[in-house]
């Protein structure tokens, strides 16, 4: 195995987990900020109210996404397996 199918291998890896990370991270970023805008705008500081949005948008996302996300990272880990006798010579 050559440099060149290493490297795309390894970049293939960090993009699963840049769109892993991304999927789950953006809507809770999202929500945060309507909700600091909520409470900047009625000063209300409560800390509650930013944290648990946040959480039960994520817990939702994993519940919609999650057989996606598993798929892609299975898909990856039998290309890795498969190429297994490729990469040892």
């Amino acid at each position: 195995m050559d440099i060149n199918e290493l490297t795309a291998l390894f970049a293939d890896s960090m993009f699963l987990v840049i769109i892993m990370v991304s999927v789950l991270v953006t809507p809770g970023l999202i929500l945060g900020l309507i909700v600091a805008v909520f409470q900047a705008a009625t000063q209300v500081n409560e800390q509650t109210l930013s944290f648990l949005p946040r959480l039960i948008i994520t817990l939702l996302m994993v519940l919609f996404v999650g057989n996606w996300l598993i798929q892609q990272l299975s898909d990856l880990f039998d290309r890795l397996f498969m190429n297994i006798p490729h990469i040892i010579g």
